[in-house]
């Protein structure tokens, strides 16, 4: 019997020495492969009966720190979300250009700022006049350069998030077959279980890569997946991400606003949950930091229209004077007279209108408070005493003359006579010569008979002479940056009317209550049967608090009005918002055209002549337009540049080195965090990973014991042999 147990412990010896040095190869074998650990087995000895027959092998474990394992997921999921932020920053940032080379935006506002100095020395020389467009038109390609830019990295963020939500699904379904595969094997006891493990970590670790991502083992060696925030992505059943990718990305698009949708797990809303991996840092940077940037942006682009708009809508362009004015300023007529019952008031000074015949000479003058009459009333009431008085025999006369609102509600003012060609100016009062001065008047935006807006200078609030212009409709309604848990904590309550250029006067109101927020502001409209089929309204993140933006759903010119009440359109600071300015602003055309249609200066009362004269040299409004980018102008807050008073030529270079401070910022970050994974993963892989001295010296211990234990068996053979010889 001793012998036979001999025999049957070195043959078990011999095949447990041989399954060692298998699994020892194939550790040799796969050094070099990505995910592989180290695969060991036990063996003990193999008892029957309560005698010792051998040994036996245990299963192949592997030798993987679990700790280790989830420490890296959590840091390579950190590393890719900063990896995708640096990408995109820096792409933008080599957008900036340099001032070095003369092509970043700060040194397209300082040629700009030049040009208009240089201009208001010598108003006419041809030269410095198209100096100055050509100056006005690069500051003008830069801004809708980089805007065009910011928009297409949000669009190249956002599919890209589509396709990190498709190779997600793929990565789930393959850990769920792989977790099928692992309880199965697990269940017949067949080998292979740790390899298939190797492969689930692998994809774990893929994962990682695309989300923030937790896992645990159930006993039955499946696992099971969430975020770390607790969203279930794997239990029994995949449970899908899903997401549209917007074909094109505009300024006014938004996750806020719902026009860029959201990523979705069993129809709930998961966007911001998801802050970890690729998607984190991509959804960063689609919905916070290139907005910041884009309304910095946009606000640079606001304040260069209107004040330099301002100034040159006081001036009169020399030689070629028109004899006809364009506004630019919407205005909305009554849908059922087509009259424009919005009434509009000179609450100072007065606004001259001056005819010069074809020699340049006053042919006629009035003012609108003092001469004509009219100090308040509708706009079409104004548009019809200033008509009177351009064709009335002893005013202009004029007879083709005409004052009327074009298709798109824009005001036009005609001499009808090419020959006779018209200034306007706002003065002090209405005696002539009594003194350049902007006009200040009031509007009722609704025509309910109460003034709802105060503006400056007659010329500048029609836009009828221009210089920048865009074709933005202004469609959507911002407020300042506030709590969206504070309440607007009105005194009395108070009601906003709505108004649009397709839907017409007042098609629709809300009341607002002191204990309301401006969430429930944009509740109460969605709400309203009347207004969300026009417009739709949302709380959108802005810099540290939030803004209430109310937008027209046709693109329709929109206005609100306080009809009750009041202050909460004050206090809220609602006005026509500046999204997407940059991105369409742009010189007059006919200015392009014609150089000589930039004001420089404004007609000048000869009390000799008792008549107005016009000179060519005049260079004053030349001088102001110039002294636009010196003085110091008022910024609204714009993502996470706070609201400040300072030059342009400041503002624009906070705005560069914000790119430049997040793309340095975002690179130090992801290298840090770079060098943190790699040596987590440097440690995972001196506890898993295959070390060739150790596995090697390994292998000479198990081809030692198996030739050890073939001698046994040999000698054992042969003692056998003999006794069966003697016995026979």
């Amino acid at each position: 019997m001793a012998l036979l147990s001999s025999i049957s412990s070195s043959l078990s010896g011999m095949k447990v020495a041989q399954s060692q040095l298998e699994i020892v190869s194939n550790n040799i074998a796969n050094v070099d492969t990505k995910g592989y650990t180290r695969k060991s087995a036990s063996q003990s000895a193999n008892v029957v009966a309560g005698n010792t027959m051998g040994v036996k092998m245990g299963n192949i474990q592997r030798t993987v720190d679990e700790g280790l394992l989830k420490s890296f997921l959590s840091s390579n999921a950190l590393t890719s979300s900063l990896s995708s932020q640096y990408d995109y920053l820096s792409r933008l940032d080599n957008l900036m250009g340099t001032t070095a080379a003369g092509n970043s935006i700060a040194s397209n506002v300082s040629s700009l700022q030049s040009a208009f100095e240089t201009f208001s020395t010598n108003v006419t020389s041809a030269a410095s006049r198209y100096s100055l467009l050509s100056e006005a038109q690069n500051l003008t390609n830069k801004l809708n350069y980089l805007s065009s830019n910011i928009q297409t990295l949000r669009g190249d963020a956002d599919m890209e998030i589509n396709d990190a939500v498709a190779n997600i699904n793929s990565l789930l379904q393959s850990i769920k077959a792989l977790n099928t595969d692992i309880v199965k094997y697990n269940v017949l006891n067949r080998d292979g279980v740790a390899n298939l493990q190797d492969q689930r970590d692998e994809a774990l670790r893929d994962l990682s890569e695309y989300l923030d991502i937790t896992y645990y083992t159930r006993d039955n060696g499946e696992v099971v997946i969430q975020t770390t925030s607790g969203v279930m992505l794997l239990d029994n059943e995949v449970h899908e991400l899903s997401h549209a990718a917007l074909a094109q990305v505009g300024a006014d698009n938004s996750y806020d606003t719902g026009n860029i949708q959201g990523i979705y797990v069993d129809g709930v809303d998961i966007t911001s949950q998801l802050t970890g991996g690729s998607i984190g840092g991509l959804i960063e940077i689609r919905d916070n930091t290139l907005p910041s940037l884009q309304s910095q942006l946009d606000e640079l682009a606001y304040v260069v229209y209107t004040q330099i708009n301002s100034v040159h809508n006081q001036g009169t362009a020399y030689p070629n004077m028109p004899y006809e004015m364009t506004g630019t300023a919407t205005f909305i007529g009554n849908n059922a007279t087509g009259e424009y019952n919005q009434g509009i008031k000179i609450d100072s000074g007065d606004v001259r209108f001056i005819i010069f015949d074809e020699n340049g000479n006053q042919a006629a003058t009035t003012t609108l408070v003092g001469g004509i009459g009219f100090s308040q009333g509708s706009l079409t009431q104004m548009m019809n005493d200033l008509q009177g008085w351009m064709q009335s025999a002893t005013g202009a006369n004029l007879p083709d003359a005409s004052v009327s609102m074009n298709g798109n509600g824009n005001l036009v003012i005609s001499t009808g006579d090419s020959d006779y060609t018209i200034s306007i100016i706002d003065e002090a009062s209405s005696t002539p010569g009594s003194g350049q001065q902007n006009v200040s008047l009031s509007f009722d935006v609704n025509g309910d008979g109460k003034y709802d807006t105060t503006a400056s200078g007659f010329s500048d609030f029609f836009g009828l002479n221009d210089f920048f212009v865009t074709d933005k409709t202004e469609y959507i309604y911002d407020s300042k940056v506030v709590s969206n848990t504070a309440s607007v904590g009105v005194n009395t309550p108070t009601t906003w009317s709505f108004s649009d250029s397709v839907n017409g006067l007042n098609y629709g109101s809300i009341n607002i209550t002191r204990s309301m927020t401006i969430q429930d502001i944009a509740n109460e409209i969605n709400a309203n049967a009347d207004l969300n089929t026009h417009i739709t309204a949302s709380v959108v993140a802005n810099g540290d608090g939030y803004m209430l933006r109310i937008a027209s759903l046709e693109g329709a010119q929109l206005e609100i009005a306080e009809t009750a009440g009041g202050g909460v359109l004050d206090k809220l600071d609602m006005a026509p918002s500046n999204c997407g300015y940059a991105a369409v602003l742009g010189v007059r055309e006919d200015i392009l055209n014609n150089a000589n249609l930039i004001a420089a200066g404004t007609p000048n009362f000869n009390a000799t002549k008792g008549a107005y004269i016009i000179n060519g040299a005049s260079n004053n409004i030349a001088n102001q337009l110039a002294d636009v980018f010196t003085s110091t102008q008022s910024f609204k807050q714009s993502g996470d540049m706070a609201q400040t008073s300072t030059t342009i030529a400041n503002y624009t270079s906070t705005f560069v080195g914000n790119v430049a401070s997040l793309t340095n910022t975002a690179q130090t970050s992801y290298e840090y965090q770079t060098a943190l994974t790699e040596a987590i993963s440097y440690k995972e892989a001196e506890v898993s990973g295959i070390d060739l001295d150790e596995e090697l010296s390994q292998m000479i211990i198990y081809q030692q014991s198996y030739a050890a234990c073939a001698q046994v068996f040999t000698a054992s053979r042969e003692i056998l042999d003999v006794l069966l010889g003697i016995v026979n």
